[in-house]
């Protein structure tokens, strides 16, 4: 259990920092362009590592269903929508919706056993547990003084007033 603590420590720590390096890109490169170059430099590293890791087994697909092999195409949602996020709320603020929204829909997955997973029972904790965290979020975003209320407004207004006129 300690082992898959840390992996989830650390996952939790590069999905932050990717999204930092993928804003800074997206700066330079525009969306389309970060996600490509996200995914193409991803595919290549995880091809490179497989393959020196795993050989040939890396390409043995065992009993898997074909809908499976789609989740590339919801990491380019991932992408796009982290990147849009982070430029428009910032990261941390960006990345607590994220983690929540995550936390969220894997209990509503867990709850009801879809995508082939064991059903586990929903309990009031579990609510309650989201609930909290919501309620952190809800803080630390409206938590701070007037000022920087307004500020964090007019900020947010800027960006959103920006990103209409560049859409245009």
């Amino acid at each position: 259990m300690l082992i898959g603590l840390l992996f989830a420590i650390l996952a939790g720590i590069l999905v932050g920092l990717q999204n930092i390096f993928n804003t800074r890109v997206n700066d330079h490169a525009g969306t389309w362009s970060t996600t490509a170059l996200v995914l193409g430099l991803g595919f290549l590293a995880s091809m490179t590592l497989g393959v020196v890791f795993e050989g040939t087994e890396l390409f043995v697909l065992k009993n898997m269903e074909t809908w499976f092999w789609f989740s590339g195409l919801i990491g380019v949602g991932v992408v796009v929508c982290l990147v849009q996020g982070t430029r428009l709320l910032g990261p941390t603020f960006a990345i607590s919706i994220v983690l929540t929204s995550q936390l969220g829909s894997a209990l509503m997955w867990d709850s009801l056993g879809l995508f082939g997973l064991e059903k586990i029972p929903f309990t009031s904790q579990q609510l309650i547990g989201v609930l909290v965290i919501i309620g952190g979020v809800i803080v630390f975003k409206f938590g701070g003084s007037r000022a920087e209320q307004r500020k964090v407004t007019k900020v947010v207004k800027h960006t959103l007033k920006q990103s209409a006129s560049v859409e245009r």
